[in-house]
């Protein structure tokens, strides 16, 4: 199945903490003391326009988008290649393969563009998740202004009853998939009914299908072109939830063609293969299958495994520029898959590609001197977006360790904040990220939508320098009072019984060594050992990594990072969800809440459940932190809902650091060809860019449909 993952929180990678948790560490060689300076002006890049050309007029210095929906144009113009086809008889007039309101691209720094063009694109390798990134077209609603603000996809419109416990979309009249076929709400109804409810296929229930209490709603299509989603309870955080991810491959699909899909479903076909789930999620694969209708502006034609995968242009896309001019503009992607990253930042270097996303394929800060050094080969400008990574490189113990010692110490706060005071996040800050971003204790990041009202500023800041001041003397001085102090004179502190203490750093046995994340290990067991804390590296097979810290055997993970959009939408790394972050054992006893599972082997040791799971201790933070979110789940009050976040906040910021950081905000690396328009600069997007987190899905947020080639 395409599993249904909830988190996918590590910078633009985390689509497991295997494999693609490492591929951000790919990094060569490069000059501190040159890449220093080059990235000396990174949080504050120079203003001058790169959009639209030196003449395109001042709507290239606008910044943010519109937040109103922009009224379609009173006529359509299409590409010339499609325009023959028209003339030919092979396809309708543009006006009737665009919906009755096409939805108008809102950016302000955008300029009207040409059409044409092949756009060169690089991946890692041929599967797609990547590629999905750079395409919005299966979205009901879209995020604008780097989340601040909702806008419509394709549902038009939206809105709820008084309490929030019924939703209502209603969609564009007249959308089309790819093939010509009529897109509806039955297309949804395929994806409840066929592929969620279906307990076969099980594909997951999102967040956003459950109600404030937890419990899953009642799907409902009254004509082809309204939804309704009923709960039980309150669920006022449903649209911010249904703007996250690109959809359908990336997260809940929410569609499927269902004119082509059914085909492959027993539902509709009683003679599919025994395998049919597996033939199933193979032909809906719009980044593998050519032959499956899709909704975004670009469609596969052709794809060779490992090598390249070809793009045009869909004919019936549903998105137009503000004078009307179907989108997309270019006519082709082409997506060329190198896995050697060695090979990959050379052929970057070299000039093969059109556009790099940076997050995507491992280009790092340290790779700023030689692109700078190699520009006249590669002809691309650099530009800096923000990553609204709330860490940077992070650290967190399991609070659920199986060590009964151990575990006790670790969910002591005073022995957490120890460490967090001793560590020397300005090394790590200069040597990883070259003194860019912004120190932090480690939590969400300064993009997260809610720190964007009322006093929400002021309480991130808080978060940010709870634990963030490094003061090794006051960090031993807290260890001696809990009872961790060297007993035996030999330069190493003991466990408050006098036991041998050690601390390990654990992490994946295949992530880069010279990367971001064995960089910042290195740096931490420096500063740990400094104050007597016995700091070990350890790598663990990559294969059993997840399996482990379900079970509560892992100490620490040292390979990932927090980036979040929006609490509402996201509040897995505030409190045990699920199995992968700071309590894994307790994560795993909320997701089987209102389960007959909650109820069950109470009796048995907490490890040796099935699955392993653990209760909270009442009153302890994850008991009241799990009590806040149920109340907040169902508060249609945004700044009541707020007020009871930053609750939860102060939780972590007086009992944690549950998570430690390095450096918030620091700069991602995107490298645009010499006359490729329409690609913002960060001082064009309302808040500098939004990178990291999946939820916000970059590059796709800014159309890349709307981009062009100048000549």
């Amino acid at each position: 199945m395409l599993a249904f993952d909830n988190g996918a929180p590590k910078g633009r990678l985390s689509a497991s903490r295997e494999g693609a948790l490492t591929r951000r560490g790919f990094l060569h060689a490069a000059a501190f003391a040159a890449g220093s300076l080059v990235l000396g002006a990174c949080s504050r890049q120079d203003t001058g326009s790169r959009s639209g050309g030196d003449d395109a007029g001042p709507a290239t210095n606008r910044k943010g988008s519109q937040t109103k929906p922009l009224p379609p144009p009173a006529k359509f113009q299409e590409a010339p290649s499609l325009a023959r086809l028209v003339e030919a008889g092979e396809l309708p007039p543009v006006e009737r393969r665009l919906p009755e309101h096409p939805y108008v691209i809102p950016h302000n720094w955008m300029t009207i563009g040409k059409y044409g063009g092949d756009l060169r694109l690089v991946t890692a390798n041929t599967d797609g998740w990547d590629m999905k990134e750079y395409m919005y077209g299966h979205s009901l609603l879209r995020w604008l202004n780097d989340g601040l603000d909702l806008g419509p996809g394709l549902a038009e419109s939206w809105e709820s009853n008084e309490d929030a416990s019924e939703w209502t979309f209603h969609f564009r009249k007249g959308l089309k998939w790819s093939d010509g076929h009529p897109w509806s709400t039955e297309d949804i109804m395929f994806w409840w009914e066929d592929m969620v409810l279906n307990e076969e296929f099980g594909e997951g229930i999102p967040d956003e299908a459950r109600s404030g209490t937890g419990t899953i709603a009642t799907f409902s299509a009254p004509d082809e072109t309204t939804l309704v989603m009923t709960f039980d309870a309150p669920a006022p955080m449903v649209p911010e939830m249904i703007a996250n991810w690109v959809n359908r491959g990336i997260a809940a699909t929410w569609m499927e063609p269902k004119h082509y899909m059914q085909q492959f479903h027993p539902r509709y076909n009683k003679n599919v293969e025994e395998n049919w789930t597996e033939v199933f999620d193979q032909k809906r694969n719009a980044m593998l299958n050519p032959e499956v209708p899709t909704m975004t502006g670009w469609r596969l034609v052709s794809r060779q495994e490992g090598r390249v995968a070809k793009f045009e242009r869909n004919p019936y896309y549903w998105v137009v520029d503000r004078e009307g001019n179907q989108l997309p503009y270019i006519d082709t992607l082409t997506f060329r898959a190198v896995d050697q990253p060695e090979t990959r930042l050379l052929q970057i270097q070299t000039g093969q590609f059109d556009y790099v996303h940076g997050a995507f394929v491992g280009v790092e800060l340290k790779d700023v001197s030689g692109l700078k050094s190699t520009q006249e080969k590669h002809q691309m400008d650099l530009i800096f977006w923000d990553s609204g990574s709330g860490t940077g490189s992070i650290f967190f113990f399991s609070q659920d360790y199986d060590d009964p010692k151990m575990r006790e110490l670790i969910r002591t706060p005073a022995f957490r904040q120890a460490l967090s005071l001793a560590y020397n996040r300005e090394e790590v800050r200069k040597t990883i990220y070259f003194n860019t971003g912004e120190l932090t204790t480690g939590g969400y990041g300064p993009k997260t939508r809610e720190f964007h009202r009322g006093d929400g500023m002021e309480v991130y800041k808080k978060w940010r320098d709870s634990w963030v001041a490094y003061d090794p003397e006051r960090a031993k001085a807290m260890l001696d009072e809990i009872g961790v102090v060297d007993r035996d004179g030999d330069g190493r502190r003991e466990m408050p019984d006098g036991s041998r203490l050690v601390v390990r750093l654990d992490y994946p046995a295949d992530i880069d060594p010279a990367g971001e994340h064995m960089q910042k290990n290195n740096l931490l067991k420096k500063s740990w050992d400094a104050i007597g804390i016995d700091t070990r590296l350890n790598p663990v097979p990559p294969t059993t990594f997840g399996d482990q810290w379900a079970q509560g055997k892992i100490m620490s993970t040292t390979a990932w990072e927090t980036s979040t959009l929006t609490f509402g939408a996201d509040l897995l790394w505030l409190m045990p969800m699920e199995t992968s972050r700071w309590a894994p054992l307790q994560g795993q006893f909320y997701s089987l809440r209102g389960t007959p599972a909650e109820k069950e082997q109470l009796d048995v040791d907490p490890y040796k459940r099935t699955p392993p799971r653990m209760e909270p201790e009442p009153g302890g933070p994850v008991d009241r932190l799990w009590k806040l979110a149920d109340r907040a789940r169902v508060e249609t009050d945004a700044l009541a809902r707020d007020s009871l976040f930053w609750e939860m906040v102060k939780i972590h910021i007086e009992e944690g650091p549950f998570i430690m950081g390095a450096v918030a905000n620091f700069p991602r690396i995107e490298l645009v060809k010499k006359g490729l328009r329409n690609v913002p600069t960060r001082e064009q997007t309302a808040l500098g860019g939004l990178v990291n987190d999946w939820h916000h899905p970059t590059p796709a947020v800014y159309d890349p449909e709307a981009w062009y080639w100048e000549s």
